[in-house]
This record gives structure tokens, sequence and C-alpha cells, in this order.
């Protein structure tokens, strides 16, 4: 059955969707069960993040197993291997495919505004009304680059993420990498290892080994139920929303890619980035403190997998326990770097995203342009959001995590509609 406005004007529909990567689909594929009229409008092609604002050698940090939506799953032939960037994008747009998903690409959302009983959707292909709107368009829209480097002096070229390929592109010399999240490690890495010399500012990190008594650590925060912790089991949300990827790669040999696994490789560490004063950049003292931490709840996390397994029952296919070797940092780290002097041409902010809504006329971000939102149901009515870091569980931002959340998110939906139909039937009446 068909929820509508009653007597639609052209270009109105139940519920618009603004996205069509791997969250926005996994909504359209449970609106589609639940028979509720809807369109999915996109900006490029399907997955067009993961086609147009990756680097070239970027693989999932999850194995091929665990990469699953709503009714459809990996189908390759190598389940503990881990994706491409082609393959991802071959993945989702076999989804869209799949679902028959009711697309319109190439569509660019101009503008949201509330509209009585639903909102105004103004795009480049024209204008729509919808009782609901749902945000899928992703936390990954706009590079986060800390006001310093604005003060950088010139001749010092700056990239991100965002825009990064490869190292080819990068100028000759030095590069430092500010960052220390799974991007960060990874660009350092791989820049390092094209014959640059790379130094590697850190802060706040999560470190995790790739493989762990046998198995891959997705595999024990799955089993263990780690990454089904919901949002409002978590004392600081808001926190936990904002903690940087795990220091995890995806290879071919599961290797494990930690800051040891830098420095033995020849990355300098030092601490997160402090200022920068008369064309010197100042770095934190606490890099020691900082990593023991990230050691510190690491071992947790591998003590927790452990009481899981002595619960269960010994198992004959599962290694012992084990534990790896602290963080190794120099006896005195360095506290500041003349740019010039130190050789560095290439400064790459792997300092994150955060989300474009400069299109959304809705009084509902906050002070740091963040949705409100309560597990990704908005302030306003008939306003949900999907896609970001921790919405209403750990795997979030996981392409294995749109289901349950999309799931969530479709039923508060369905019985939105329901009791906004049975209001204007009463209205009617009245």
């Amino acid at each position: 059955m068909t929820r509508g406005f009653g007597n639609p004007p052209a270009g109105a529909v139940d519920v618009l969707v603004i996205g069509a990567g791997h969250s926005g689909l996994a909504v359209s594929r449970l609106l589609t069960a639940r028979s509720i009229d809807h369109l999915i409008f996109e900006r490029g092609q399907v997955a067009n993040s993961w086609r147009t604002e990756r680097w070239d050698s970027l693989r999932l940090l999850t194995p091929n197993w665990q990469s699953r939506l709503p009714g459809y799953d990996y189908r390759g032939d190598d389940p503990h291997g881990f994706m491409s960037m082609r393959e991802v994008v071959g993945f989702i747009d076999g989804y869209a495919d799949h679902i028959r998903a009711p697309l319109m690409t190439g569509t660019e959302v101009r503008s949201v505004q509330p509209l009585e009983g639903g909102y105004r959707v103004i795009t480049s292909r024209g204008e729509w009304r919808a009782r609901v709107v749902v945000i899928a368009s992703g936390a990954c829209n706009l590079p986060r680059v800390p006001a310093l480097g604005q003060a950088l002096p010139q001749g010092i070229d700056q990239v991100t993420p965002h825009d990064y390929r490869n190292p080819d592109q990068l100028e000759s010399g030095g590069v430092l990498v500010v960052g220390a999240s799974a991007t960060g490690l990874q660009l350092a890495a791989e820049i390092q290892a094209s014959g640059r010399e790379v130094t590697l500012a850190v802060g706040e990190h999560v470190r995790l080994p790739r493989t762990y008594r046998g198995r891959d650590i997705q595999y024990w925060m799955h089993l263990t139920g780690v990454l089904d912790q919901r949002y409002d089991e978590v004392d600081d949300i808001r926190r936990a929303r904002g903690v940087a990827s795990p220091q995890l790669i995806g290879s071919d040999d599961r290797r494990t890619l930690d800051l040891n696994a830098l420095t033995r490789s020849g990355v300098d560490i030092v601490g997160r980035l402090a200022g920068l004063r008369d064309g010197r950049l100042q770095f934190s003292g606490s890099l020691g403190n900082v990593c023991r931490l990230a050691d510190l709840k690491m071992n947790r996390l591998l003590e927790g997998i452990d009481n899981w397994i002595a619960e269960q029952g010994s198992s004959a296919d599962v290694r012992s326990a084990e534990r790896f070797e602290a963080t190794e940092l120099p006896g005195t780290p360095r506290l500041g770097l003349d740019l010039r002097a130190g050789g560095i041409r290439t400064v790459l902010w792997a300092t994150g995203y955060r989300p474009d809504y400069s299109w959304l006329q809705v009084p509902v971000l906050d002070r740091k342009d963040q949705v409100r939102h309560d597990g990704g149901v908005v302030e306003a009515p008939g306003l949900y959001v999907l896609g970001l870091p921790y919405l209403r569980r750990r795997k979030s931002t996981f392409i294995h995590g749109a289901e349950d959340d999309a799931r969530d998110i479709c039923a508060h939906i369905s019985a939105y509609l329901d009791a906004s139909s049975t209001s204007s039937q009463i209205r009617i009446a009245i």
C-alpha cells in the first residue's frame, strides 16, 4: 500500500532518501519490504564517494565475509580477503540492481526546507515534496583541516585523503602526515615505501591487531557482541562518535599495521601537532601517555575476548591467548620541527572528515554543524539520518552495520507515516 499525500502534486513521494551509498540502499530495500513509496536522489552515481573520493590502494578494513546488506551477501571466492575500492563499487552497484532501487542519479540536492506535513526538496532536476526525508549522504563529505593549516609557510603543499590518490602526485621531499587513525597509518606507510621521508604526528588513537588467536580481530568483535553495542548503552556517546577509526589495514598478508610497524619501516613518530611558530612546528609532549592508553585499551579488549572464549569452553581450532609488545617510542620524543630545515615539502592532513549539510535548511544543526539526533531520529518530525559513526551501534559506519540501523529507522518511519495519516484524516473529518 502506498501512503501518499492524498491528492499528490507533481513530484510528491512519501519518503525521499538522499544518497545511494550502502546506507541509502539498505533503507530503500527495507522501505520496499514495508511497501512504503520512496525515491533515492544521488548527486553522482551509485557508491559515488567510493568511486571518486578514495585513494588508489585503499581496501576495506573489514573482511569480505562481513560485507552484507539486507538480503544480499558477499558472493566472491575470497571470504577472508579485503575488497579493493573497485570491488566495493561493484558490490554496492550490484546491490542496487538486485533490489531494483528507485534511483535518480545525477541529481544534486540543493535545498531541503520544512513544509506543512513534510519537506520541500529542491534538486538540480526539479522540486519535490516528501512527508519524510532520510539523509544518507554519509559522514565523509568534507575533509577536516585544522585552522593551523592556514598559517603554514608558502611553498608547503597541503593534501587531504579526499584528494590524495598515490605518492606520485606529491612533491619531492619529506612528508608530514597528521593523524594516526587507519587512514593516517596507511598513507604514512605507503608514502614511506615510495622513498620519501615521513614524519607522523600522533594524537589519540585506537590500536588493534589484525588477527588474534588465529582469527581476524573483526571476527572476535562480531562474535563477542562488541560491534553490536548500542548508542544508548554508552556513557558519553558524543565522545564515542568522535573516536578515530582503528589502526587496521586490509591486505593479502593480513598484517598488523601499528606505530611499531611504522617505526621499523623508518617513519619518524612524533606527538600531536600542537602549534606553529616562526615556521617551526610544535608537537605535544604527551605522546608516551597517549600510546600507553592505546596499549591499555587494546589489552582490555583482548582480555575480554579471552574471557568470552573461556566462558564458551575450549575449542581445538582457537590458538592460545597472546599479548603484543608495547608501543616503542624514542627516549626523547621530538617536540619541534623546522619545516624548511627538516625537508618537509608536503603536509597530509589525515585529521578526519565531516558531513556537508550546507543544503539543509531545517534548524537541526548544533554549533559544530552536526545534525542533532537520537539514534538517527532527528529533532524535526519526519527527518532521519543514517550512516554516521555510532549512529545506533558501534558498527554503524561499516557496510554490515547498515542493516540493523536501517531496520530500526524504517520501523520508526512506518509508525510515523501511519500516525500522521491518522492525524490528517481526523483533521479532515473535523
